[in-house]
């Protein structure tokens, strides 16, 4: 299948009547034709098609249909149905009223082709430059992050119910594309365990009996499967195996047997929870726990423009930090890197303070962890902040003043540096007991780039300018909301990180389309619906009164 680019492409003159005069004031699809002209062209995707073939659909209405369909919360049959029938459809993609339109699985073709690669992020790229092109979005300004916890596709298994699964998987795999491997080892016995969905009570009987029998189906079907060389496993055989040295381990005597704590487990970091998606993972943050994955949100947040979603990041588990320096990159990639980049304090680091500054002259803006020892906990005897450090001579003097040049610097005590005070100096001093529990006092502090960082950023909390700013950081909180409840993120709709990324581009790139066209042009004659009289009378008096969520208050 090969790509042939449409050039100068022009809405039908009978398609814009009736639609025109069916949507007087247009929908979201029509104004993404109105004011954007399509947000993408054939060309942009020859490059994920071969040059030779029968030409296929149109890239860019498939691109077109797939971002108006998480617009809408539609499944495939009802954005294909809506391009067969929709007025506002065809008048986006350019049709005829009497095309019609293309079968539902083109649009899960064209989906996995997306999830290879970088495709979804390009997809994006494309997307954020129509709209810089259209000045509906700009670099160097204000834009804030936050992340949420997205759920796998898959019903969470306990241990039994996942190796029985992930055996009745391979052998329904193996019955597709493979029968013969199963004559002779598939009896009645195996028809009774894996015949079916596998659904168990709370408390199942015998289930470390059971567990051993399922793995020692497993590892017959494994033997079988390598007697025939030459022959690929797929993805279900795969699992399998993957969740067998997971699950089992061979004894002394060489009897298999479900791995026990003594053992090692398996860490929820690399372990699968679900046959049917090997990449989601078990996560624990808070009190709040979810097998699945984590999406990261970046959008713009300057005053008087409307807010556009810039990245969408989805990851398994990791630390909120590590995300950072990837969305930044692919910000500077789009040229729409910020110049103050709010964030809390799952993102925040003196080290990453420092990296964003140096390697893309962005300025965190969030709050760094307060000092964790028993001194500030208490807020009792003396802390780090009462210790005088200088970093010239290399001596620290303590509250009492005495000095010490016992200085011990990277990177021996990566990342800190380690000043001890001599026990001499420590046990006649009468203030010991508020300092330190030991005979000496140690203190231990960043190296001094990072170290004037993190003092910086702590007063910087105690200023009311700073509160002020940091408190449009809490925008972003709205649009995860309308990302996971709006638009059904909150569930993957398909197994896998990459399908899933695939849907949280799709969805963010269908919110910025909506909020843009929900914008009344300059010429409009719309006007806000006058206050009420109570709202008038608080008005008069200088009361406060509260304003709708999109005014921004």
């Amino acid at each position: 299948m090969s790509v042939r680019p449409r050039s100068g492409v022009q809405i039908p003159a009978l398609t814009a009547q009736v639609a025109r005069a069916s949507n007087p004031r247009g929908t979201t699809a029509m104004w993404v034709r109105d004011r954007l002209d399509g947000l993408w062209r054939d060309a942009d995707f020859e490059a994920w098609y071969p040059r030779d073939g029968r030409p296929g659909i149109s890239p860019a209405q498939l691109a077109t249909v797939c971002v108006l369909q998480f617009l809408l919360n539609l499944s495939d049959r009802q954005a294909a149905e809506a391009v067969r029938c929709r007025l506002d459809f065809k008048y986006a993609l350019a049709l005829e009223l009497h095309d019609p339109g293309f079968h539902h699985s083109v649009l899960g073709d064209f989906r996995d082709r997306l999830a290879k690669n970088d495709r979804a992020d390009q997809l994006l790229d494309l997307a954020l430059e129509r709209l810089k092109t259209a000045g509906l979005v700009k670099a160097r300004g204000r834009q804030r992050t936050d992340s949420t916890h997205i759920l796998a596709a898959a019903r969470e298994l306990t241990r039994l119910e996942l190796v029985l699964e992930a055996v009745r998987a391979a052998v329904e795999e193996l019955a597709r594309t493979d029968p013969d491997l199963l004559d002779g080892l598939v009896t009645a016995e195996w028809g009774e365990r894996y015949g079916r969905q596998v659904r168990m009570c709370s408390q199942p009987s015998h289930p470390v009996t059971r567990l051993t029998q399922a793995g020692t189906d497993a590892a017959d079907l494994l033997t079988r499967f390598q007697q025939h060389p030459g022959r690929r496993p797929g993805p279900q055989l795969e699992a399998l195996r993957q969740i067998m040295v997971q699950q089992f381990v061979v004894d002394a005597r060489g009897r298999l047997r479900p791995r026990r704590e003594e053992d090692g487990l398996v860490p929820a970091k690399v372990r699968i929870e679900s046959p049917y998606d090997v990449e989601a993972r078990w996560v624990r943050r808070g009190n709040t726990r979810w097998t699945g994955y984590l999406a990261h949100v970046t959008e713009t947040c300057d005053d008087g423009r409307v807010n556009v979603i810039t990245d969408v990041a989805t990851v398994v588990s990791a630390a909120d930090s590590q995300a950072l320096p990837a969305i930044h990159a692919r910000l500077k990639r789009r040229r729409l890197l910020p110049a103050q980049h709010l964030v809390d304090g799952g993102y925040t680091s003196a080290t990453g303070f420092d990296a964003a500054a140096r390697t893309h002259k962005v300025t965190l803006v969030g709050p760094l962890p307060a000092n964790s020892s028993q001194q500030r906990a208490t807020d009792t005897g003396f802390a780090r902040e009462n210790f005088i450090i200088d970093f010239d001579r290399r001596e620290v003097t303590c509250p009492n003043g005495k000095v010490s040049g016992n200085w011990n610097e990277l990177p021996a005590m990566a990342p800190y540096t380690v000043v001890r005070f001599d026990k001499r100096q420590c046990q006649p001093c009468p203030e010991r007991s508020q300092c330190t529990r030991g005979t000496a006092r140690t203190v231990n502090f960043l190296p001094r780039r990072l170290h004037e960082i993190q003092a910086r950023n702590r007063a910087d909390q105690h200023d009311d300018q700073w509160k002020q700013m940091y408190a449009s950081r809490s925008g972003v909180e709205g649009t995860v909301h309308e990302l996971v409840t709006g638009h059904r993120a909150r569930r993957c709709r398909y197994h896998g990180t990459a399908k899933t990324h695939v849907q949280h581009v799709l969805t963010a790139i269908a919110i910025n389309i909506e909020r843009l066209s929900e914008q009344e042009p300059e010429n409009s004659t719309y006007r806000p619906r006058p206050p009420t009289a109570f709202q008038q009378y608080l008005d008069t008096r200088g009361l406060p009164r509260p304003l709708w969520w999109r005014q921004g208050k």
